[in-house]
């Protein structure tokens, strides 16, 4: 599910209305080990307490396993603000987060094309 592309956090004209980082309560690091290329995937299991907005728009991207790097761009924040966010939904355990597996290393060319072409089609 993209992020809504009117509302309170973006304006077509005005751009983002909400500074990203006001979204995380000014926090920087998260408190899970994610990067670019983990994958996150919701487990079921129902936040308890208040998360806002952003995280629902999160968590709603985890239905399957979905990279950092692609949630980052479906919310349209900055990398380091969506860890934040994803570090918080797996403290509280509604979703889960694991490292790539790569079949031969992470440097194949197989590999490096297929990013290529993905990013080709998405300009």
């Amino acid at each position: 599910m993209p992020a809504p592309k009117d509302g309170p956090w973006l304006d077509d004209a005005a751009g983002r209305l909400i500074r990203p980082y006001s979204v995380i309560g000014g926090r920087t690091r998260p408190t899970a080990t994610l990067d670019l290329l983990s994958l996150v995937m919701a487990t079921g299991t129902v936040p308890q307490g208040a998360l806002g907005p952003e995280h629902a728009l999160a968590l709603g991207l985890c239905g399957g396993p979905t990279s950092v790097a692609e949630i980052s761009a479906h919310l349209r924040l900055p990398a380091v603000v969506t860890k934040v966010l994803l570090s918080d939904l797996v403290d509280c355990g509604a979703v889960t987060a694991r490292a790539p597996r790569f079949q031969d290393s992470p440097t194949d060319r197989s590999l490096l094309e297929a990013v290529l072409d993905g990013l080709r089609r998405r300009l």
